[in-house]
C-alpha cells in the first residue's frame, strides 16, 4: 500500500475573525486523518481595510484586532513559528468560545496558556498610548504573502493547498469527521485545477462555535 503523499497547506488568520476560528478548527479536524503539513501565518483585517470605506462600529473593532494580530507577529519572529498556531488556540478560545474582550487579559492568560513570556504582551501596545510595533514590516509582509496569493477583495481565512490558494471556506459550524474529509477533498480537487477562482452563495447562519 502506498503512503499517503503530504499535502502542503498555509493557513492565514487575523485572531479576531470568527470564520477563520471556523475554518481553523475544521483544518484541525482533517489534519487527524489526513498527511498535512501546514503552515500557520497571520494576516490583518484592520490592514485590510485601512484605505477602505467600512463603518464606524467596523472601525471601532480594529485597534482591539490590530493588537492580536501584532502579538502573533511578534511572537512568531522572537520566538519562531512553531508557537504561531498554540497563541493562536489560546486567544481564540477566549476571543470566539469564551466572547472576551478584556484585550490585556486575554493576551496575558493566551501567552501563559502557550508557554511563552509574559513580558511579550508589551509588543503588542495599546495604540492610544502612541507605542510604535517594532515587527510592522513582519506583519504587512506575512499579511500581503497571503493577499498577494488571491487579491485585495477577499478577508480570512486565506488557504492555500498545494501552492494553489483562495479566501475561505467560510463555514459554519465546523464540520467534524467524514463530513470534514468530504469537505476538505472537495476543497483539494478544486485546488488542482489552476483555473478555479470563485464558488459563493450567501451566509444565513453566524458562526456557531459548538
Amino acid at each position: 500500500m502506498m503512503a499517503e503523499q503530504t499535502t502542503r497547506v498555509e493557513f492565514w488568520f487575523d485572531p479576531s475573525c470568527p470564520w477563520a476560528w471556523m475554518t481553523s478548527r475544521w483544518v484541525d479536524e482533517v489534519a487527524t486523518h489526513r498527511d498535512l503539513d501546514i503552515t500557520w501565518r497571520i494576516m490583518s483585517l484592520a490592514i485590510l481595510n485601512e484605505n477602505n470605506d467600512v463603518s464606524e462600529a467596523y472601525k471601532a473593532f480594529f485597534p482591539r484586532a490590530l493588537r492580536y494580530a501584532q502579538l502573533v507577529a511578534a511572537v512568531k519572529e522572537l520566538k519562531g513559528q512553531e508557537f504561531v498556531k498554540p497563541l493562536y488556540d489560546a486567544l481564540g478560545t477566549r476571543i470566539h468560545l469564551g466572547q472576551r474582550t478584556d484585550v490585556d487579559a486575554v493576551i496575558a492568560e493566551s501567552l501563559e496558556e502557550a508557554g511563552l513570556p509574559a513580558e511579550l504582551a508589551d509588543e503588542a501596545p495599546d495604540a492610544a498610548g502612541g507605542a510604535p510595533f517594532r515587527f510592522e514590516t513582519e506583519l504587512r509582509a506575512s499579511h500581503s504573502s497571503g493577499i498577494d496569493l488571491v487579491g485585495q477583495d477577499v478577508g480570512t481565512p486565506i488557504l492555500s493547498v498545494d501552492g494553489i490558494a483562495f479566501f475561505g471556506p467560510v463555514i459554519s459550524p465546523a464540520p467534524t469527521g467524514d463530513v470534514a474529509l468530504k469537505l476538505w477533498d472537495g476543497i483539494v480537487a478544486a485546488a488542482s485545477y489552476d483555473g478555479f477562482f470563485e464558488l459563493k452563495r450567501s451566509r444565513t447562519r453566524d458562526p456557531i462555535f459548538s
